[in-house]
């Protein structure tokens, strides 16, 4: 063989070589044949500990049986809406690693549409999941591929079938003129009382102070502390209370387990809203462990003989909704969804994590407006959860 021949063998195979090499240049980092990205991430983006302990916990649940090496997490600041462009930041920078190919926001406060445009603009195809929006469902459900919240208005209805399972002959509604301003709010308790009225129980409307007035929280709780006994006296055992104010909770359980009272669900139903300080349970080591507060207030009850008669959802929906956000973003990204909204799939993963077939009951958002006429929205979905009675 010629020198001039050999040369030219030795170029022919550094050309071979350097295309080899190149092969996986172009495309995503790890990708397979079919763009399947092993080394695929999740981004989950939360408040913090002081506005959402639920959610934050809920995050590192995931953080810590999928690992670091799938699941990425920031917090947004405290201060959000005087804020927005630190979420967007924050929302930006988890998406700036091209391993990340969802990202789960819970809560979706103001400001998450923006942080999706801002994302979009690098980062098309990325997966948005959004649970607990504080945006309008018009403006958010045009950003997020999904979108998860709670059905506040259908409570009006499964709150007194709770209530009238548990014994309920009566209904107190705490609430306040500026709850009442709100058209979910106000539209549940036309509804409770609808609802109270075909079971036949006695709907009382209760005025209460507005923790935001003159009397503040503390005296907002002090009336609570205080007209519950006058209610269960004048009703009777079988009163069922409920107010529209997380503050009010606290002071509500106390009383309700004190007074052998109907308590159906908080609020915002969630094993961790108002339980644990009513009931004086120690939550140090084990934050986001739901199923040791459930046992936790279970015990309480039963120590005060109220068993049966006080309640709250199995778990906590912003828990809910980052778990359900991960699971999914997961089938997603590893091509196991029919398309960005499967609801089979999606609605499958909600229900196991509320506790299996029948537990959850799920649906797209559809909005009257003024008019009358109907929007609906296909990737808005609400959520009602069965409830775990103690």
């Amino acid at each position: 063989m010629t020198r001039k021949v050999l040369s030219l063998l030795l170029a022919l195979a550094m050309v071979f070589a350097l295309t080899a090499c190149r092969g996986t240049d172009d495309t995503t980092p790890a990708d397979d044949e079919s763009g399947f990205n092993e080394n695929w991430k999740i981004g989950i983006i939360t408040s913090t500990v002081s506005q959402g302990e639920e959610e934050y916990q809920a995050a590192q649940n995931m953080l810590k049986e999928y690992g670091p090496d799938r699941i990425v997490t920031a917090t947004y600041p405290d201060n959000f809406s005087t804020e927005t462009e630190t979420t967007i930041a924050q929302v930006v920078s988890l998406a700036s690693d091209p391993d990340v190919e969802a990202i789960v926001f819970v809560q979706a406060i103001p400001g998450a549409a923006a942080a999706i445009d801002k994302v979009r603009e690098t980062r098309p195809d990325l997966l948005f999941v959004c649970g607990v929006p504080g945006e309008d469902p018009g403006v958010i459900s045009a950003k997020a591929d999904i979108v998860l919240n709670t059905d506040e208005i259908a409570m009006g209805r499964t709150i007194i079938e709770q209530a009238a399972k548990q014994g309920a002959t009566t209904f107190v509604h705490y609430s306040f003129p500026r709850h009442m301003s709100y058209a979910t709010l106000a539209a549940r308790r036309d509804l409770l009382k609808e609802t109270c009225e075909e079971m036949g129980i006695t709907f009382v409307d209760e005025n209460a102070p507005d923790p935001t007035g003159d009397q503040g929280l503390s005296g907002a709780q002090q009336f609570i502390l205080d007209d519950v006994p006058r209610k269960v006296e004048q009703y009777g055992k079988n009163t069922a209370l409920f107010s529209t104010n997380c503050g009010m909770q606290e002071p509500l359980i106390k009383r309700v387990l004190e007074l052998g009272a109907i308590f159906p669900q908080q609020c915002c139903p969630s094993p961790y809203h108002g339980y644990p300080s009513a009931l004086g349970i120690d939550v140090s080591g084990h934050e986001g462990d739901v199923q040791y507060m459930l046992d936790q207030i279970t015990a309480k009850v039963a120590e005060a003989g109220n068993t049966g008669r006080m309640s709250t959802w199995p778990v906590p929906i912003n828990m809910l909704e980052v778990e359900a956000g991960v699971r999914y973003a997961e089938k997603w990204i590893k091509g196991e969804t029919d398309g960005r909204v499967d609801t089979d799939v999606l609605f499958g993963i909600i229900s196991e994590i509320a506790g299996g077939e029948g537990k959850a009951d799920i649906h797209t958002y559809v909005e009257t407006g003024t008019d009358g006429a109907e929007t609906e929205y296909p990737n808005y979905f609400m959520i009602l959860c069965d409830y775990y009675t103690f």
